[in-house]
């Protein structure tokens, strides 16, 4: 499971669920959760959370251009390949954060990516996971 700090910044609800923008550095990351500050006390600007996503959730692209409905698109360099037969598990350094990424290793081959490559991370807004200390 691939983990980052950071503190949110905004929460937009309604009745049922919220939309919660959270910073990490310099960047923001948007989850889409099933609670709301009503029902989650921790829904709060400022407070400190845990952004969970699965290494199987994470998308590439290089030299990505355009707009696109994905919340969470971030910089990255790629730190290793562990290339399978069917899927590859992409080593990605994050602002001196690891995060792991699994792909198929088609998708490795046709993005030509190499250890050194700067890339963007990819992520759905419903993907990511809050976590928080209580």
């Amino acid at each position: 499971m691939n983990k980052l700090q950071g503190q949110i910044v905004s929460v937009d609800c309604n009745s049922h669920m919220s939309l919660v923008d959270v910073a990490v550095g310099g960047d923001m990351f948007t989850a889409t959760l099933l609670e709301t500050p009503d029902t989650a006390s921790y829904l709060r600007v400022g407070h400190p959370v845990t952004l969970l996503f699965k290494e199987t959730e994470v998308s590439l692209a290089k030299n990505l251009t355009g707009l696109i409905s994905l919340r969470n698109r971030f910089p990255v360099t790629v730190r290793s390949i562990e290339r399978g037969a069917i899927l590859s598990a992409v080593g990605l350094d994050y602002r001196g954060e690891p995060l792991i990424c699994v792909i198929t290793t088609r998708g490795v081959d046709r993005l030509q990516l190499a250890v050194g490559d700067t890339a963007e991370a990819l992520v759905k807004a419903n993907e990511m996971v809050l976590s928080h200390d209580a």
